[in-house]
């Protein structure tokens, strides 16, 4: 991989390390990642293919309390390097490389997870010289000890992303190709699997009565081929429009001192 493409393959890692913990410009997002990566490498298409289909696993990554989700920056990055690594071999199909990418992906954000804890218990000196330097005022101090941390956030990706840069695409290409093809199918089955759990888990934190029947009806629609995105985003801004005059209905409607904030469920229980 030439020399260049290392450094920013590095500098998007670092970002992406940092936005994990920052979540302001969202460099960690799988589909941000991915797709920066396949462009200072030479293959955006595969890196934006491979950054949706992650994207798709990751919406139901959050953290809920004390419990992290796996760690979407490294996977998205690990994964993407993977897949270039892959290509450039010239021995691979595209579609083979991005599958096998997708179904690592995971067990790559589990091993996220460790180099969080050691990334976070590293910080925990850190603080303890952030209390320090309050009792002091040494506001310099305390913002300089912040930067330190948000930095060792960004090397947390950098480093294991340098080191993937350097392993030798024909040893990628040669460990992907000794694949049984039993195996890279189920990795395939598995990695649209996991892609549904995380519809399942968005769906499940935002179900309710009144948005089932815009579920049922993008999920139908989205189904009719002669429809484009831009057929899909017009009736979707159609949707909303009549979601928020039902909505605008039911605070008018009689009974809405007491209403549910559910729109469709209150319309329905005034005519009931």
């Amino acid at each position: 991989m030439p020399i260049l493409s290392v450094v920013f393959i590095v500098i998007v890692a670092f970002f992406a390390g940092m936005e994990g913990i920052l979540d302001e410009f969202q460099f960690h997002q799988p589909l941000v990642a991915c797709t920066l990566i396949g462009l200072v490498t030479g293959h955006p298409t595969e890196g934006i293919v491979l950054g949706g289909s992650l994207q798709m696993i990751a919406l139901g990554w959050a953290n809920i309390g004390a419990a992290v989700a796996p760690d979407a920056a490294l996977a998205s990055i690990a994964s993407s390097i993977i897949m270039v690594l892959a290509l450039e071999g010239g021995k691979t199909d595209p579609t083979n490389a991005i599958n096998t990418s997708i179904a690592l992906a995971i067990p790559l954000s589990v091993a996220g997870l460790f180099l969080t804890m050691i990334a976070r218990t590293i910080a925990i000196p850190l603080v303890h010289a952030m209390d320090s330097a309050a009792q002091e005022a040494n506001f310099g101090a305390i913002s300089a000890l912040q930067l330190v941390g948000i930095a060792m956030q960004g090397l947390r990706i950098a480093v294991p992303a340098a080191a993937l840069c350097f392993l030798p695409a024909a040893a990628v290409t040669s460990i992907l190709n000794q694949m049984p093809a039993w195996l890279a199918g189920g990795m395939a089955v598995g990695g649209g699997m996991v892609a549904a759990v995380g519809y399942a888990m968005v769906i499940n934190m935002m179900s309710s009565r009144e948005v089932w029947p815009f579920f049922i009806l993008g999920f139908v629609m989205a189904s009719i081929k002669e429809l484009t995105l831009i057929g899909l985003g017009a009736i979707g801004i159609s949707l909303a429009l009549i979601f928020l005059g039902l909505k605008e209905l039911s605070k008018n409607s009689a009974g809405s001192a007491a209403g549910s904030q559910d729109p469709l469920g209150d319309i329905i229980n005034d005519y009931e």
